[in-house]
């Protein structure tokens, strides 16, 4: 029996948004100075965790981020650019789910309406239900 990937499989390891790394190991793994991260966190291009005490914990995805933040300021874009390209990147994976949301609906109204049954489903928007009838 094989488990599958997350959090019910110990050998799955840690979850991508777990803080889990120092900022020593953090700036380590990334090849940047550690003063070079706390700027980062306080221009708020990565936003680590925190420990109890207020130390920084950084995740994996804090580490991809600034990867990316390194390689983006190295082609020469300024801080500022780097903090708006990821802004825009957060916003296209966000509509990027929102699309494969509504063509999920869109299939399971398609199907509905093809079906001789008409059971058409309820669709549901914030602050709505739209409710299909039988005609």
């Amino acid at each position: 029996m094989t488990l599958p990937p997350g959090p019910g499989n110990p050998l799955a390891g840690p979850s991508p948004d777990l803080p889990v790394f120092v900022i020593s190991v953090a700036a380590e793994l990334t090849g940047l100075h550690p003063q070079t991260l706390r700027t980062y966190d306080r221009l708020g291009l990565v936003r680590p965790g925190r420990s109890g005490g207020g130390g920084r914990r950084y995740s994996l995805r804090d580490l991809d981020s600034l990867r990316v933040v390194a390689r983006l300021t190295a082609e020469g874009l300024g801080l500022e650019g780097v903090r708006r390209v990821l802004e825009l990147e957060q916003q296209v994976q966000q509509l990027s789910a929102q699309v494969v949301e509504l063509q999920h609906e869109l299939a399971a109204a398609h199907d509905a309406l093809s079906s001789p049954v008409r059971n058409l489903p309820a669709t549901r928007r914030p602050g709505q239900v739209v409710v299909w009838r039988r005609g």
